[in-house]
């Protein structure tokens, strides 16, 4: 009888034994995707990410299967996991996220995605491809992504964000943004050539200084850098230097438009006249260069200050037409036969707007109705910022009243810096702290000398000085007048976060509320989309706390809230990037900071 045919040792040798394990399954997962089966898939990649859970690209296959499946949400979900649970620099997955929201049509919620993946990319491996999705956001939103920076761009759209800043004005945050630019690129020169000049503009000169010499210790021959630094002896009155760096400049002719251009505004301030008229000669031969009326305008201001009077004339006439609106021609115009019997008359200033006087002089015939143009002139803000920090009294008296009519967030900034100067006057003080009170930001107190609230002189000291700080009733009754605009969402925020802090000190509260009134206004009219009301609380409260100078980590304030450390940390970088929270909230807390 036969028998079962019996295993010999050879044929348990040709047995291969499976291994079962994350790798097996993944294969496995490809060969089904390969063939259209994505049920096997989804199957074989979930039973990869069992075997390897830490793994976050097993849980990303997972969800990409669900996507091509149509489960935009589940797919959402693993997302979320990956980045809450298992790791949250996989910044990938915000892309993955605003596709799937798009295929939702949840529009705010994919543009908040997207943007939050722009932001923090390193990588920048689908730069392209989010980019085409903004496209197609703008055109379902009908508005522009407040894309503050691209991070796989190396802080390039940072900075071309912040040289808007500085065009419209805004000196103040354009300083915060270039220091941050710098801070994380040392090597990036025209970053740092631009913050030299937000220093320059809001009057900080020796900050300006340090700057430059900075750059050009790493780039010795940068044309802006050698420009700017002649402009900052010439301010501090150093004759030699300045004499050493003009010769330097004397031997240069560039090629490039706007070399030309900074080497002839230069050679303009610093009085070599006769340099700057050949350089603006050359830029107006070129036809698009001459349509600019503030280039036109630095030609006849050099022709003027060289004598040319007829051509001084002819080009402030086309500075006319091609800048009808403006005050500056018609000024000078007036000016130049009284010019013509005088030469002693001194030089015109290059700048591309009215001398300091005159500008008071238009400020009082608008009165309160100043067209915005003007009051968004950058060249007039900086003037305005100078005089704060180096005019005599009656000059920064002026000045200060005039800054009531802006009234924004840089005029803030301005007389806060203001209020912390020893050396200014109690009087000056006294009305840079009404103007502020008048604006709506804040209310504070700069030093306290009796219950009635009177100021005391700017150079006395004492122990006991702190910020008056209103009661928790008008704190939370009143506040900023920009809560009386917040939508439900937005209000909710600051409900949630005030909520969680009931038991913290009233000027905690007090500061939270004014972080998110300033967040909101700086960021409109492009406001947040807000999905994750408890992100938002959580991030205002942790600048706070720690803007206050207390120790507190992402993960401790994300317990309160049961969301993860990391989505505090994309919350708070959001508002911090807009506000500079410690910035911010420094006149608030003051010396209180120790006390908390």
């Amino acid at each position: 009888m036969k028998g079962k045919p019996q295993r010999t040792d050879r044929s348990l040798v040709n047995v291969v034994p499976i291994q079962l394990d994350a790798s097996f399954f993944f294969e496995r997962a490809v060969r089904s995707l390969d063939r259209n089966h994505y049920d096997k898939a989804l199957k074989y990649f979930s039973k990869a990410a069992e075997y390897e859970p830490e793994n976050p690209v097993n849980h990303c296959n997972v969800a990409g299967i669900l996507s091509e499946m149509g489960d935009y949400a589940r797919s959402n979900e693993i997302l979320n996991h990956v980045l809450t649970e298992v790791d949250p620099s996989m910044m990938e997955c915000y892309f993955y996220m605003a596709n799937n929201y798009a295929n939702m049509e949840q529009f705010e919620a994919a543009e908040e995605a997207i943007v939050t993946y722009l932001e923090e990319d390193e990588q920048g491996q689908f730069l392209d491809e989010a980019e085409e999705m903004l496209d197609l956001l703008f055109y379902e939103l009908g508005r522009k992504a407040p894309v503050r920076r691209i991070k796989a761009r190396e802080g390039i759209a940072e900075h071309d964000y912040a040289r808007s800043l500085l065009e419209e004005g805004k000196f103040a945050q354009a300083a915060e943004m270039l220091e941050s630019i710098t801070r994380d690129q040392p090597d990036f020169t025209a970053a740092r050539n631009n913050l030299a000049l937000a220093y320059y503009y809001m009057g900080r000169f020796a900050k300006a200084k340090d700057t430059i010499f900075e750059l050009l210790a790493m780039e010795p021959g940068n044309l802006h850098g050698l420009c700017n630094l002649a402009i900052f002896y010439q301010n501090e009155g150093n004759k030699e230097q300045v004499e050493a760096l003009i010769k330097q400049l004397q031997t240069l002719v560039p090629f490039e438009q706007e070399h030309v251009f900074k080497l002839g505004t230069t050679m303009g301030i610093l009085g070599e006249h006769e340099a700057a008229y050949a350089h603006f000669r050359r830029l107006l031969k070129n036809k698009e260069t001459a349509s600019d009326p503030s280039l036109v305008h630095y030609a006849a201001v050099a022709a003027c200050n060289t004598k040319r009077y007829k051509e001084a004339e002819r080009l402030w006439g086309m500075v006319q037409a091609l800048d009808p609106e403006s005050e500056v021609p018609k000024f000078y115009i007036s000016r130049l036969s009284a010019r013509k019997e005088d030469q002693d008359f001194g030089t015109v200033s290059y700048h591309y707007h009215l001398p300091f006087e005159e500008q008071f002089r238009l400020w009082e015939k608008y009165g309160a109705s100043i067209p915005e143009d003007i009051k968004n002139d950058p060249l007039i803000r900086s003037s305005f910022f100078w005089a704060l920090h180096h005019g005599d009294d009656t000059s920064k008296a002026q000045v200060i009243s005039a800054l009531r009519h802006i009234g924004d967030y840089e005029v803030y900034q301005a007389l806060t810096d203001f209020l912390e100067q020893p050396a200014e006057t109690t009087e000056l003080k006294e009305l840079a702290f009404s103007v502020l009170r008048e604006i709506g930001e804040p209310e504070m107190l700069l030093k306290e000398q009796s219950q009635n609230s009177n100021l005391r002189s700017a150079d006395s000291s004492s122990a006991g000085e702190e910020l008056f700080i209103p009661d928790k009733q008008h704190n939370e009754a009143a506040g900023p007048s920009q809560y009386e605009q917040l939508d439900d969402k937005q209000q909710a925020v600051l409900n949630k976060v005030l909520e969680k802090m009931d038991q913290q000190p009233d000027i905690l509260r007090k500061g939270v509320q004014y972080l998110w009134a300033d967040y909101l206004k700086q960021v409109a009219p492009e406001l947040p989309s807000i999905s994750l009301i408890e992100g938002w609380s959580a991030a205002l409260e942790y600048l706070t706390v720690k803007s206050a100078g207390k120790e507190v980590t992402y993960k401790e304030v994300a317990g309160h809230y049961g969301i993860s450390a990391s989505t505090v940390s994309r919350y708070a970088k959001q508002i911090d990037l807009v506000c500079n929270s410690t910035h911010l909230l420094k006149p608030v807390f003051g010396s209180l900071s120790e006390k908390l």
